[in-house]
């Protein structure tokens, strides 16, 4: 639909005005008169939509060249186009100072009525093809707020999928872990459980229908103890596994060398039997749960001393570095500041691929027959360092010994 044409008159001549309106009535244009300069000021005050503006140069109190110059000092009319109607006689002074004011254009009188048709239907073909360019740019702008505002949902939408589809293959990985896990277990529940319990119904079957000698008797006797023995760690071991819950009020600045020097003290014996020489460094203090840390320290320590070389006493050093960084998965994690407790022994050592099998539970590098145990006491040190943020690993080579290493974030 075309936009309205609204034109303001202004002429102090009564019959200038209704010449004007005469000439241009058949144009469907809407007029608005005015017979002063003020008077147009007083129309222009509250209506601002006009087209066009004819305009007298010579006016009495306020001339033609005096209101355009008020009109164009207010911004919401200083786009209004004004075409001045002048005499002949004022010509070249009129024209000078009307271009210099922002005149569009000058009609001399007296007004062809033609001549007034054409340049008046030229600046309302003018507005009406700018008021259709200020539509189509105000669509465009429209068109374009939508287009980003699609673009930008569309963007948080496949920013949300990704989102889901990392939580979801995060959960997949937990699952998968937590399936092994399971099968572990079952693993552990119809073959380890299963096995001290054989023996144990063989022997004790053996005394019962007293077959052999007293001798036999007593050999019968230690083997449904050490069945038992194990079936209780092994039971034992599997409750430490799962009953790991922390909460931050569990957490306690303590110094590490009182935590190592109470796991030596439970594995007392052990250090006995194997001649072992523990050498322990300064170790700074840490904010840690002090009974978990013990375990971790005594597990660590108690698998140095099961895989020790038959013809050499172990050698343990403990030691430590603080403020350090750390490597995992190839990259740098230099958000957080650990502190590093090195535990290096000169045992078997193992073959490097194995440095993440050993912390998953269940999972043995040597049967219990060769070596005693259950294959959960790395698995649950690892679980303990998770529950303080931190991290175990190991770097071992055969024959060569181990070192693990224990980063605990230094927190403030």
């Amino acid at each position: 639909m075309a936009p309205d044409i609204k034109i303001l008159v202004v002429d102090d001549r009564e019959d200038n005005l209704l010449s004007i309106e005469t000439v241009l009535e058949r144009e469907n244009y809407t007029i608005v008169k005015a017979n002063s300069g003020k008077a147009a000021l007083k129309i222009l005050l509250t209506q601002h939509d006009f087209s066009l503006i004819l305009m007298d140069v010579q006016m009495p109190d306020m001339s033609g060249l005096e209101t355009a110059s008020l009109i164009f000092q207010r911004d919401k009319l200083k786009n209004i186009p004004i075409i001045f109607i002048t005499a002949h006689s004022h010509e070249e002074e009129a024209i000078y100072k009307g271009y210099k004011l922002g005149a569009v254009d000058f009609i001399y009188k007296p007004v062809n009525p033609e001549l007034l048709r054409l340049k008046v239907g030229l600046f309302a073909e003018l507005f009406r093809k700018t008021q259709q360019l200020v539509a189509h740019e105000q669509k465009l702008l429209n068109t374009n707020a939508y287009l980003q505002k699609e673009i930008e949902e569309r963007l948080a939408s496949e920013h949300k999928v990704m989102q889901l589809n990392m939580e979801l293959q995060q959960n997949n990985i937990h699952l998968k872990s937590i399936n092994e896990e399971l099968d572990r277990f079952a693993y552990i529940a119809s073959h380890d459980l299963q096995e001290p319990l054989r023996k144990i119904r063989l022997f004790s079957d053996l005394l019962l229908q007293k077959k052999g000698s007293a001798e036999d008797m007593d050999k019968y006797l230690a083997k449904i103890k050490t069945s038992t023995d194990r079936m209780h760690q092994l039971v034992n071991d599997l409750l430490q596994f799962s009953r790991h819950h922390v909460d931050d009020s569990d957490f306690v600045e303590v110094n590490l060398n009182n935590v190592v020097k109470e796991a030596i003290g439970e594995l007392e014996v052990q250090i006995n039997q194997s001649n072992a020489n523990i050498v322990i460094d300064q170790l700074p203090s840490a904010l840690i749960i002090p009974s978990l840390m013990r375990r971790v320290f005594y597990n660590v320590i108690s698998n140095a001393l099961k895989f020790k070389k038959k013809e050499e006493a172990p050698l343990i050093r403990i030691h430590a570095q603080t403020h350090c960084s750390l490597e995992l998965n190839g990259s740098n994690n230099g958000k957080s500041s650990y502190c590093k407790i090195f535990i290096t022994d000169n045992g078997i050592g193992f073959d490097k691929k194995y440095a993440d099998d050993i912390f998953v539970v269940f999972k043995r590098l040597h049967s219990y027959h060769e070596i005693e145990g259950t294959g959960i006491g790395l698995s649950i040190c690892k679980k303990i360092m998770e529950r303080h943020s931190g991290h175990i690993f190991a770097t071992s080579e055969l024959g060569q010994g181990s070192v693990f290493t224990i980063a605990i974030p230094e927190r403030k």
